[in-house]
Parts: C-alpha cells; structure tokens; sequence
C-alpha cells in the first residue's frame, strides 16, 4: 500500500538553489530522502525513515558546524530550528521501527511544507555568508524552466 498524502512527490529543482554548492548539494539529498518516504511502500517506510534520519543528523551538523566555525550572526535560530527538525525525525523513526507508520507520510509532507520557506529564510542567509567568506561575493544561482507559482509547495508546473 502506498497511501502518500501528496500527490506528487518533493523535488529538486533550480527554484531551491542557493548558490553555495556544498549548502546546494546537501539541499538536493534532503529533497530525494523526503521524497522517497512520499514514494514508499509501507515495506520501506521504517528503512527510508532511517535513512532520512542519518541524512538529516549529516545536513544539519554541517550546516551548524559552517555556522558556529564562521560566526554566522543568525546562527541560535537556525541551530535550534534544525534540533527541532531532528528531534522530529527520530520521535517518528523510533514509531516506524517500532511498527507504527502513520506518522512516516505525513512527517513527509509536514518537511516537503517547511522545507523551501526554510531555505528561502533561513539557508540563504548562510549561503550568502558562506560565498561572501570563500569567493568575496554573493551566489550567483542560475534557474532554468522556473515556474515561480509553484516554488513555494517545491513542485515546479508544466
């Protein structure tokens, strides 16, 4: 059974690029980790919650560890939003493995939600400040084929 509760599954597109491409990297394997629990059969749910949770504990140290190495100003807020996240993963990793895997989907949909207006806000501000450290200047991002009314639900349309 595969019950998603979106029909279309998170995914990458220039709309969530930001311009720093370790930062751009990471932010694509997210998106295919999210996406991949949408997809899921229930079979998979606890393995790819699993998953999700070593990716995130991964994203977010290296995006904390830019942020305290580099004294990015912004830094308490974003820290604590990404603790947060984290301890949402692993409260619904734990149920998955546990058997229980009504939670798996809609934590799913709950980060595919959160997670543009989190880059917009949060990780551009940090990418900004991580290109101004190791280039001297801004991110140049380049989009293709953008559809700008649909970048806030992370769906580009036809």
């Amino acid at each position: 059974m595969n019950p998603s509760l979106s029909p279309d599954p998170m995914h990458w597109h220039d709309g969530l690029l930001l311009g720093y491409t370790p930062m751009d990297a990471v932010h694509e394997e997210f998106v295919q980790c999210i996406a991949a629990i949408q997809r899921g059969t229930d079979a998979e749910l606890a393995g790819l919650m699993a998953a999700l949770e070593r990716h995130a504990v991964q994203h977010f140290e290296e995006e904390n560890h830019w942020m305290v190495s580099t004294e990015f100003p912004a830094r308490d807020c974003h820290i604590d939003e990404h603790a947060a996240v984290l301890k949402s993963v692993r409260d619904v990793r734990a149920l998955a493995e546990a058997g229980d895997l009504s939670e798996c989907r809609r934590l799913a949909q709950a980060l595919a939600d959160w997670f543009p207006g989190h880059a917009d806000y949060l990780d551009s501000a940090l990418a900004a400040w991580m290109c101004k450290r190791t280039h001297g200047g801004k991110p140049v991002v380049i989009r293709r084929k953008l559809d700008l009314r649909s970048t806030e639900t992370g769906q580009v349309g036809e």
